[in-house]
């Protein structure tokens, strides 16, 4: 048992098996769904929802944490299925697959601690709209006349409804009377008993697609080995392993928050990357972490490797011998099922802290939120962390300050407070009155620090200034990172810097 543990971490057997069942049942549609977005046949999305989930849950560094065949990557996946076939897609999988094992063994995933809590909280409201609009695509069916989807209507849509809201209204009040069993799990079942009973005319799993089907097999991708080939999936796998990567990394940060504990970045980005190369080899999408099943199965209590293991493995069981019974499930259930997600994904406090935060958080929240909705998540989230980014590099630049001073023995002392990179030089390069000042200035860097070649090339800038009226500056107070900047700095600019034994700064560069 203690090696067990060591490997499943500590768990409840009862709570795992039963919230991986929960998710397995919530799998099933979401990875027939992304199927037809990607223009694939939904085998293929069902056998990526069990190789992702099954080989993430094992090896990967967040424990509870569910993968699987995601919208976000099926988007990007339709224009290479649709210009090249299925072929290049399993291809590009792999590739997506390498390039993700390669991000993670060089250690790049602790990048995700620099996305700002703004860019979080709009990731996580745009991923909670785009699941809730996503649940409304289940409630039409194929038109009549076959050129097409509509709406459902009449008794069909009352019925429906009904049972949705029934859903919703199981998971809400059950965990009152206990929480020994997942509400989800009870929510669905009740609501597929009555469909089934009474006969309700209802649309099932089995409307979407049929599941069944035998064992993935091995398949090296049918493509041509040679150059052409990867020019043509190369781009595309770098989007895909791209938006996996961060959609698994800030998935991971999430269920972090929620379980309060810490997963690890590298180990699931290779874990991520294993288990894409192994899926294109077996015929599946790809995938990544899902974050509305990765809240089914933290809320239903699961906190180990286990619940991920049994969801993997049900899946499978559900395609190899159980179709038939599945196929039954309403589709009503499921969606009262990610309906409830998206209501506990919501980050619904931002509404309270938008008017407290600065307005250029409140800009970016909004901003991600939009983006994720209107594009998809990668493009949003770079974009947060731009607009973050050049916030910050704005704020830091316009705070840059000088303390000018004269001494008794007529020395002009600057004291610099605030970095000086790319967007302080002009601020600082404008503190200084050259043509005014005395003989000999000193410039302290005692509150600052030179951050890039930037902020060199500004300091040459004022030195040189100063040097083309025969006047003196010493530079006092240069920590030893600055020192080396300006050392290594020193074979491509010409930096005017006196010797001066007295404040112990750098060798004479003049």
């Amino acid at each position: 048992m203690p090696y067990i543990e060591r490997f499943f971490g500590k768990f409840d057997f009862k709570i795992e098996i039963l919230a991986g069942l929960t998710v397995a049942l919530a799998l099933v549609p979401e990875a027939v769904a992304f199927a037809f977005v990607a223009g694939v046949p939904p085998l293929v999305g069902l056998y990526a929802a069990f190789m992702v989930c099954l080989i993430t849950s094992v090896f990967g560094g967040r424990p509870g944490m569910i993968s699987g065949a995601t919208g976000a990557l099926a988007v990007v996946m339709v224009t290479l299925v649709a210009n090249h076939g299925v072929e290049y897609l399993f291809a590009s999988v792999v590739l997506m697959g390498i390039i993700q094992v390669a991000f993670g063994g060089l250690k790049l995933g602790k990048f995700i601690r620099l996305v700002p809590e703004p860019v979080i909280f709009g990731f996580v409201n745009g991923l909670a709209i785009v699941i809730f609009l996503a649940q409304f695509g289940q409630f039409k069916v194929p038109s009549t006349s076959g050129d097409g989807m509509e709406w459902i209507s009449g008794t069909a849509l009352y019925i429906m409804l009904g049972l949705v809201a029934l859903t919703m209204l199981i998971i809400h009040f059950f965990p009152r009377l206990t929480k020994a069993i997942p509400a989800s799990l009870v929510g669905i079942v009740v609501v597929s008993a009555i469909a089934i009973l009474f006969g309700l005319p209802t649309k099932s799993v089995g409307d979407l697609a049929s599941i069944k089907g035998d064992l993935p097999a091995f398949h090296i991708p049918s493509v041509p080995f040679n150059f052409e080939t990867l020019r043509i999936i190369f781009p595309y796998s770098l989007i895909l392993a791209g938006i996996g990567l961060i959609e698994s990394l800030l998935t991971l940060s999430l269920v972090d928050e929620l379980t309060e504990t810490r997963g690890r970045a590298n180990k699931e980005c290779v874990a991520q990357g294993a288990a894409n190369i192994v899926t294109g080899f077996f015929g599946g999408m790809g995938g990544c972490a899902m974050i509305g099943q990765s809240i089914i199965n933290v809320s239903s209590g699961a906190r180990a490797r286990i619940s991920g293991i049994v969801a993997a493995v049900s899946l499978l069981c559900f395609i190899l011998f159980a179709s038939s019974l599945i196929e039954k499930v309403p589709v009503a259930a499921l969606v009262g099922v990610m309906f409830m997600v998206c209501y506990g994904t919501f980050e619904w406090t931002s509404f309270k802290v938008l008017s407290k935060i600065p307005k250029m958080d409140a800009f970016v929240l909004l901003l991600v939120s939009i983006l994720t909705v209107v594009f998809d998540l990668a493009i949003a989230v770079i974009a947060g962390v731009i607009a973050s980014a050049l916030a910050f590099a704005w704020n830091s630049a316009v705070r840059i300050r000088a303390r000018k001073w004269m001494d008794d023995k007529g020395v002009k002392h600057y004291e610099i407070w605030g970095p000086l990179f790319f967007g302080s030089t002009a601020h600082f390069q404008e503190k200084f009155e050259v043509a005014d000042d005395p003989e000999e200035v000193i410039i302290d860097f005692k509150e600052s620090r030179i951050v890039d070649h930037s902020g060199i090339e500004a300091l040459n800038k004022v030195t040189a200034r100063y040097a083309k009226l025969n006047k003196k500056v010493r530079l006092k107070h240069l920590s030893p990172d600055c020192l080396k900047l300006i050392d290594n700095a020193s074979s491509i600019i010409e930096v005017n810097i006196y010797e001066d034994p007295h404040y112990g700064v750098v060798t004479d560069k003049i």
